[in-house]
């Protein structure tokens, strides 16, 4: 990943997350010939890159079915709001059942579950491999080789609420400076550690490219705090089913391993140096046109 598009992920996600953007009403949509309202906004997590190359990926596919796909990029907690005012259509970044289960646990009453697409999401204490430990539950004696740092995301995301009431007291990790304000910080720190052979420990999770641009480890979570695997799921609005019922049955069938992903997450942003995300999607696209093809089957 390259400092050029670290800085202009922070500057985008710290834009976005100004405003909701507002979709046209029902009543004035174009409508597609499949029943679909031809405008659709997908709600993208600020950093969350999994949730970026999905959401790219279905934006590329949409268009070509002549939706208009707008992606606007907010912070987790204005994003389930917007979803359940409709300001918003979909969300292809949902964790459950820990991540952003409170969230659900608000809003869910007015979302439509659209089901899981990836069954191996799983949040993580990553540090460099050559670290001198292995588990979490060494990190707080050995604090000093870390400067006494665990650096962090974005402060509304549901791996800080996970980290802050499980990880760190059940680890005893108090005393160590936890820092928070959002990945692309989060990774240009994870960059420069590696780059200057210094120990770092960050909150991450995966599937993340991450684990292929640097030389990092999971940390051993011997008290299960990070929980198990998880689901990553599509949520719609309140009137998602009634202005997409073909879209809806689209992603209620959306699938997409683990393998697949680390390549897409690759392509776009570990073997990429620039930030128009369009060239290479497409060039992915092409590469895998046997998959693409069954998602509107």
């Amino acid at each position: 990943m390259t400092k050029r598009h670290l800085i202009s992920t922070l500057a985008l996600g710290g834009a976005a997350a100004l405003a909701l953007s507002g979709c046209a009403s029902g009543a004035e949509a174009e409508t597609l010939d499949n029943g679909d309202r031809k405008d659709l906004t997908i709600a993208v997590f600020n950093g969350w890159d999994e949730g970026i190359a999905a959401s790219e990926l279905w934006k590329a596919v949409l268009e070509e079915q002549g939706y208009d796909v707008e992606l606007e990029y907010a912070d987790v907690a204005p994003v389930y709001q917007g979803l359940s005012d409709d300001d918003y259509d979909v969300v292809l970044d949902t964790w459950l059942p820990i991540t952003h289960q409170d969230y659900i646990d608000e809003y869910g009453d007015e979302l439509v579950d659209l089901g899981a697409w990836n069954e191996d999401a799983k949040l993580t204490i990553a540090v460099n491999e050559d670290a001198p430990v292995d588990s979490l539950a060494d990190l707080a004696a050995n604090a000093d080789a870390f400067d006494n740092r665990l650096v962090g995301i974005e402060p509304g995301s549901g791996l800080n609420r996970v980290t802050t009431d499980s990880v760190i007291p059940t680890y005893g990790l108090d005393g160590m400076d936890y820092l928070t304000s959002s990945t692309p910080a989060m990774l240009a720190e994870l960059t420069a550690a590696t780059d200057a052979g210094e120990n770092i420990a960050v909150t991450l999770w995966r599937p993340h490219w991450a684990y292929d641009a640097f030389p990092i480890k999971d940390l051993e979570d011997p008290e299960g705090m990070l929980g198990d695997a998880e689901g990553i799921h599509s949520f719609g609005g309140k009137s998602f089913e009634e202005n997409f019922p073909t879209l809806a049955g689209w992603l209620k069938d959306f699938r997409m391993d683990s393998e697949l992903l680390y390549s897409l997450e690759n392509a776009m942003f570990n073997e990429n140096d620039s930030d128009d995300y369009g060239p290479v999607v497409e060039q992915w696209i092409a590469d895998n046109q046997e998959y693409v093809d069954s998602l509107t089957s």
